[in-house]
């Protein structure tokens, strides 16, 4: 089912000087430190998840959005010919299994651990459980809190199989217009070395997803930075919907999922193209985010897709100060935020939530309205240090035309992106690709060969670029980057393809582009049929050296 390559052995260097699995004696211990997790969705295939006609998305008739496919569904819920099914449904999706998987730096699956839900033993429609969507590729980045004991990420409380659930309501936040005529609870999950599990729901990302969460449990502090989007329906947003978009800090509750109540949602930052003295956009859509990261302080935060807003790296300030016109520079005064955004309830819908996020110094800053083409499409992000940022592009993912994979391989800026600090701005130094293979169709066993009927393009995925990410400095000067590949293909959704862990070692202090043509990633590990990966972390409880609050 996975597969390693054995070029990845040059790696192998990365597991002196951490605690091996092996080497542990605590027999209840879960995770281990030092070694790495990897977030995995795993689809039921069930061919009666979809029955063949009906409407979608369900239960549409009876919102106000009405229902987009009159004819019904044309394909049951086989893998992977159900996910031509979004062809006809722009929100469909289906809910599946999350499995972390624990391995070593080097690729090596040492276990996994099954995140709960409905289809285990035991499991009751009131027990604690969490999922996520499987074709959503933006979903379960993993993240270590501020003193790496926990892990967490973000899903649906929601049973596997269930349709849709990634763009309908949150129970709290309904948008009669949303063509998805039910409701879930996003929660944001937290899981300790030993594999205990803790939930908090919340009535945020409304229409849309949750996608990152970090814990910050230090200095006495006990809540969750988040990041994703909101909104299915049309304009203007509903005030719920508004706040439940982009950022959020979320107090943990200590409630079993079937006890709690979670109230409005409670933003903490937010962003608009009018700080840039251009036209304002759909009020909450600038604010549709991805990546999350600290560093010194300061909460980063990566916006890739979507017509509204900028495609770039951002910074939430909490001095009020560092950024006048909507670009600027962390203070180095700069503190975390612990408290929500204020704002005015009663103008939200219309006006939108007031603006303390900025466009970092150097990165792109033209509203994709009015970009003549967008090239940047950031997804994580990872500081070596401070003059020193990795940036995952995912490609463009244009699968219009029929040179798909040839369109794939001439991107420039795919892939992973260095960034470096002069003193007053950011600037590109290179962006490495060499051994992503972009655009190099590679097979799936069991997966189907020619082109998809759906689409009349072929089946058969190929890198696009990169999503999520991790990083370690190394005593020999170098930094090891671990990446989850984005992908293009003629599936109807390619979300669902199966992708690939990779990895790569970059000259700390290079900024040359033809030094760094010698670095190469290596393929650690590939999804199998009915599998997609899509959170990278080190273990909780490794000690992160470099990491710095």
């Amino acid at each position: 089912m996975h597969t390693m390559s054995g070029a990845l052995l040059s790696l192998g260097f990365l597991a002196a000087g951490m605690t091996s699995y092996a080497q542990n004696s605590h027999n209840d211990r879960k995770f281990w430190p030092g070694n790495l997790v990897v977030s995995r969705s795993v689809y039921d295939n069930n061919p009666n998840n979809v029955k063949t006609g009906m409407i979608l998305p369900p239960n549409c008739a009876a919102t106000t959005g009405g229902c987009s496919a009159a004819t019904g569904a044309p394909f049951n819920g086989s893998y992977p010919l159900v996910w031509n099914n979004v062809i006809f449904d722009a929100s469909f999706g289906i809910t599946s299994k999350i499995y972390l998987d624990q391995i070593t730096p080097a690729g090596w699956l040492i276990d996994s651990l099954e995140v709960p839900n409905n289809s285990q033993h035991g499991i009751s429609s009131k027990s604690d459980q969490l999922v996520t969507s499987f074709s959503s590729k933006s979903e379960i980045a993993l993240n270590l809190s501020t003193d790496g004991r926990y892990l967490t990420f973000m899903g649906y409380v929601s049973p596997i199989d269930a349709i849709d659930v990634s763009n309908s309501n949150t129970p709290g936040a309904v948008d009669p217009t949303d063509p998805v005529g039910e409701n879930a609870f996003r929660a944001v999950a937290r899981v300790d070395e030993f594999g205990h599990f803790r939930f908090t729901e919340t009535n945020a990302y409304s229409g849309n997803n949750g996608r990152a969460a970090i814990l910050n449990n230090t200095d006495g502090e006990d809540f969750y930075y988040t990041s994703g989007n909101a909104g299915n329906g049309s304009n203007p947003q509903p005030a719920g919907v508004v706040l439940g978009a982009g950022t959020q800090i979320i107090d943990p509750s200590h409630q079993p999922e079937a006890e709690q109540d979670p109230g409005t949602p409670t933003p903490v930052g937010s962003f608009s193209v009018t700080e840039l003295g251009a036209k304002a956009d759909k009020i909450g859509k600038d604010d549709n985010y991805r990546g999350l990261t600290i560093f010194n302080n300061v909460l980063y935060y990566t916006k890739g897709s979507g017509s509204n807003g900028v495609n770039t790296v951002y910074f939430l300030d909490t001095t009020g100060k560092a950024c006048p016109k909507g670009v600027g520079l962390p203070s180095s005064s700069a503190t975390l935020p612990t408290t929500p955004l204020s704002f005015d309830p009663s103008n939200v819908a219309t006006n939108g939530l007031p603006d303390n996020m900025c466009i970092l110094a150097g990165f792109p800053s033209t509203p994709n309205k009015s970009a003549t083409v967008i090239t940047a499409f950031p997804f994580g992000i990872w500081f070596a240090d401070a003059n020193t940022l990795y940036v995952a592009d995912e490609g463009d993912g244009d699968t219009s035309g029929t040179d798909l994979y040839t369109h794939a391989a001439a991107q420039t800026t795919a892939g992973l992106q260095k960034w470096v600090f002069n003193g007053s701005t950011w600037t590109l130094a290179y962006t490495l690709q060499n051994g992503l293979d972009l655009g190099k169709p590679y097979q799936i066993h069991g997966y189907p060969t020619g082109n998809n009927p759906g689409t009349n393009l072929p089946w058969a995925p190929a890198t696009d670029g990169l999503r999520n990410i991790t990083g370690r400095v190394n005593q020999d000067g170098t930094v090891t980057i671990w990446a989850i590949t984005s992908t293009v293909s003629g599936n109807g959704d390619v979300g669902a393809d199966p992708n690939r862990l990779v990895a790569v070692t970059d000259r700390l202090k290079n900024t040359s582009a033809k030094v760094a043509a010698s670095e190469r990633f290596f393929t650690l590990r590939q999804a199998g049929f009915a599998e997609t990966l899509r959170g990278v972390s080190f273990t909780p409880g490794t000690d992160v050296a470099h990491r710095n609050w």
